[in-house]
């Protein structure tokens, strides 16, 4: 998730708000992530590209925002010290909310094998340093080879520490000319992996396991869009564009949406899917919505509580989920059944980031800031 409260320089609003779009619609994938059998026939079924457009937003947004400190004395203990400040309060509370429902659960694997305490622990110790865990080990609580078995979306919160450790010591030097050079071969990368069918379903949804290769998929998920959001951030020219977060909202609800292509097989035409949607729209959409600006006050409230929102709920937000498939996967529900449970629990998540937000992070983070930031 990008980095929106540091910057000394006016925030871009429509962008925070279609970040915490991306999220919201996250919690719905995977509300259907329940209910299906395989990537082929999953609801909302390309919901885990938020992640992609999550990565091109904190390219840009930390760009935008850091781009000009560098030669006022920013140094790469400082920048990381913030980033550090800015994330990893939530990753803490977060794992502690995952090893609650883990316990609630009572303990054992999905396949109902009891789980040692000590492996329980173990997976909570690494998960508060965001060590991955190695599929099949210990720590896998889970038995299903999430690198963060507690809370599983921690993931990608890994490959934004790396992606701001890769800015701090050499994007934020590279030359336009190179930092092309990067984002090409990135590229590449991405599309290599797509086609290798790493996900097993032509889909580049890869990079919350460290199994089949997942580390390197995550990787040039990661390397792709935040140097393409870090290179627009540097090209920008801003435009005047009418309606700019409503369309690209529309855009983004509408790309997650889709249906898996290519029919009931694993199809290589997901795969294109996929990396139209990753090299192409996604950057179009960061532009579209910094070229726009919020000309009324419902707009504004709408972005900015959406924007504040987008961290807590993402990062939240699947505790609640392990809980929930738990229940479904054990009394044979389908969607059809429980669809007003999901409607009750949609609001509650919301809630429940809202109060996180306000009572845990936001303080916790201002002291921090106020005793490590001077």
């Amino acid at each position: 998730m990008s980095d929106n409260i540091e910057a000394v320089k006016p925030r871009y609003e429509l962008l925070d708000g279609l970040r915490g779009v991306a999220a919201v619609l996250v919690i719905w994938y995977h509300f259907f992530e329940g209910f299906a059998t395989s990537g082929l026939d999953q609801m909302m079924n390309h919901g885990y590209l938020a992640v992609d457009f999550f990565f091109v937003l904190s390219g840009f947004v930390i760009g935008y925002a850091y781009d000009g400190r560098w030669k006022k004395g920013m140094t790469a203990r400082h920048f990381m010290l913030r980033r550090v400040i800015r994330l990893h309060p939530m990753v803490v509370f977060a794992v502690l909310l995952g090893a609650i429902s883990y316990l609630l659960q009572g303990s054992v694997k999905w396949d109902g094998t009891p789980v040692s305490p000590s492996f329980v622990i173990m997976a909570l110790v690494l998960g508060l340093f965001l060590i991955p865990v190695m599929p099949g080990a210990g720590a896998d609580v889970r038995g299903n080879g999430e690198m963060f078995p507690l809370n599983g979306p921690s993931w990608s919160l890994f490959f934004e520490y790396i992606g701001s450790i890769l800015y701090a010591i050499v994007l934020h030097r590279l030359p336009k000319r190179a930092l092309q050079a990067v984002v090409v071969v990135s590229a590449i990368g991405l599309a290599a992996c797509a086609f290798a069918n790493m996900s097993g379903v032509y889909s580049i949804g890869v990079g919350w396991s460290m199994a089949s290769g997942g580390f390197i998929g995550g990787f040039f998920r990661l390397s792709f869009s935040f140097s393409i959001g870090l290179l627009l951030s540097r090209e920008f020219k801003p435009r005047r564009i009418k309606g700019a977060f409503w369309i690209c909202a529309g855009i983004i609800a509408f790309l997650l949406a889709c249906p898996y292509v290519g029919g009931s097989e694993p199809s290589p035409w997901n795969a294109v899917y996929d990396l139209v949607c990753t090299l192409l729209l996604f950057p179009v959409v960061v532009y579209l919505g910094a070229s726009g600006n919020t000309t009324d006050i419902f707009s504004s409230r709408v972005c900015n509580f959406l924007g504040e929102l987008s961290y807590p709920v993402y990062i939240v937000h699947y505790p609640v989920m392990y809980m929930f498939y738990a229940w479904v996967w054990a009394n044979g529900y389908t969607f059809a059944e429980v669809w007003p449970v999901c409607a009750i629990l949609f609001p509650c998540i919301i809630v429940f980031a809202w109060l996180t937000m306000r009572y845990y992070d936001k303080p916790v983070r201002a002291w921090f800031s106020k005793r490590l930031l001077k």
